[in-house]
C-alpha cells in the first residue's frame, strides 16, 4: 500500500477534499472512471457533451448505484470539446482532469474530417487547463494507434532499447495513416500532438494514456481500432486492454507524483490463434447462431510492443475498492 493509500484512510485526508473533473463522462472509461474516483473520496465534475446522456446519467446515480454520502460528491455539468467556455466552467476548482474524446453522436464514424474535429477539441481542452489556476495535472486518454503505425527503427547506437520493439517513445506515422487510411490512428496522433504542444507552451503538467483496444461489452466488428487489425496481428503489436485496468491505469498516473510523459497501456497482447478466435467471438453479434471455429494456424506471433513503464509505476497500486461496472 502506498503513502497515498493510507491518506485515503483518513477522515480529513486533503485527497478527499480535491475535485476532479471527468469528461467524456458518458463513455465505457469515462463512467466507470466517475465511479471509482467517488469512491476514493474526490468530488467530481463529471462532463458530458450530450444533454440527454447526462440526465441519464443522474437518474442512474440517484436509483442508488452509489451511498449518498457518495453521490453528493457528484456534480454534473454540459461540456462540449469544442465550446472553450463550456470547458472552462466544468474545471472551475479542480485539481486534475481526465479527459478523453468521445465522438459525437451524430458523427460516429472516423474519418479524415474526425481527425480534425478531435484536434480542435484538444486545443480546447487544453487551453481551459492552462486558464485554471488550480489545476494540478492533466490525464489524457490517447491510444496506442498513437503509437504503432509506420514506427522507424531508433538510431542504432540506442542500446536502451530493442530495435524492434515498440513503446512510448515512438510515434505513429502521420503519412503512413493518411497512405492507408488509417483515420483512428492518425485522428489519436494528431490530438495528442497538439495537447502536448500546448502542455509545453503554456505550462501544464500533463500524462498520456495509451491504450490498446478496449474491451468492454459492447464491442463490436465496427470499433475504429479494429482498421488494420491484421497487420498488428502479424506485427506482434495488436494489444487489447480491460476496462478496470485502464482506469486503475489512470488513477495511478493521477496520484503518483512521479508519473510523467506517455504511458503504453494494456493487459493483453492478440498474438496466437487462440487470441484472435477469442476476439472474434466477443465482436460477433448476440444473435449470430454459431460462434468463430478456431484458426487452422497455430503460429505465436512475437510481441514487439512494451509496456514496461506503466508496469513499473503501477507495481504498488492498490484499486483501493471492489469495482462495479455498469
Amino acid at each position: 500500500m502506498t503513502i497515498a493509500q493510507d491518506l485515503y484512510n483518513e477522515e480529513d485526508s486533503m485527497f478527499c477534499s480535491k475535485k476532479v473533473c471527468v469528461m467524456e463522462a458518458a463513455g465505457q472509461l469515462g463512467s466507470t472512471l466517475v465511479h471509482r474516483l467517488l469512491l476514493r473520496g474526490y468530488t467530481v465534475h463529471a462532463a458530458f457533451q450530450n444533454h440527454d446522456e447526462m440526465q441519464r446519467f443522474k437518474r442512474k446515480y440517484a436509483g442508488g448505484n452509489v451511498d449518498e454520502s457518495r453521490s453528493k460528491n457528484l456534480i454534473c455539468f454540459h461540456a462540449d470539446p469544442l465550446d472553450y467556455h463550456s470547458i472552462v466552467d466544468a474545471l472551475k476548482g479542480c485539481c486534475g482532469l481526465f479527459y478523453s474524446f468521445e465522438p459525437p453522436s451524430d458523427y460516429p464514424t472516423y474519418d479524415e474530417l474526425m481527425g480534425e474535429m478531435e484536434v480542435r477539441a484538444a486545443h480546447n481542452v487544453m487551453e481551459a487547463c492552462a486558464q485554471t489556476d488550480t489545476l494540478n495535472k492533466v490525464v489524457f486518454t490517447s491510444s496506442a494507434t498513437a503509437v504503432l503505425w509506420g514506427t522507424r527503427k531508433r538510431d542504432q547506437h540506442d542500446s536502451s532499447h530493442s530495435h524492434s520493439c515498440v513503446d512510448e517513445r515512438d510515434w505513429t506515422d502521420i503519412s503512413f495513416c493518411k497512405k492507408y487510411k488509417l483515420w483512428h490512428g492518425l485522428s489519436k496522433t494528431q490530438a495528442e500532438k497538439a495537447a502536448w504542444a500546448l502542455a509545453m507552451d503554456r505550462g501544464v503538467s500533463m500524462v498520456s494514456i495509451n491504450g490498446g483496444l478496449l474491451i468492454h461489452p459492447d464491442l463490436n466488428i465496427r470499433e475504429p481500432y479494429l482498421k488494420g487489425a491484421a497487420e498488428m496481428y502479424e506485427g506482434g503489436v495488436f494489444v487489447a486492454v480491460d476496462l478496470n485496468f485502464l482506469v486503475d491505469a489512470h488513477i495511478c498516473v493521477f496520484e503518483d507524483v512521479s508519473s510523467y510523459g506517455r504511458y503504453l497501456c494494456f493487459n493483453r497482447v492478440i498474438n496466437s490463434s487462440k487470441d484472435a478466435t477469442t476476439l472474434a467471438n466477443m465482436l460477433l453479434p448476440p444473435s449470430a447462431s454459431s460462434k468463430t471455429e478456431s484458426l487452422e494456424d497455430d503460429m505465436v506471433y512475437e510481441q514487439r510492443i512494451s509496456n514496461q513503464k506503466l508496469n513499473k509505476l503501477m507495481l504498488e497500486f492498490d484499486t483501493g475498492s471492489d469495482v462495479q461496472v455498469y
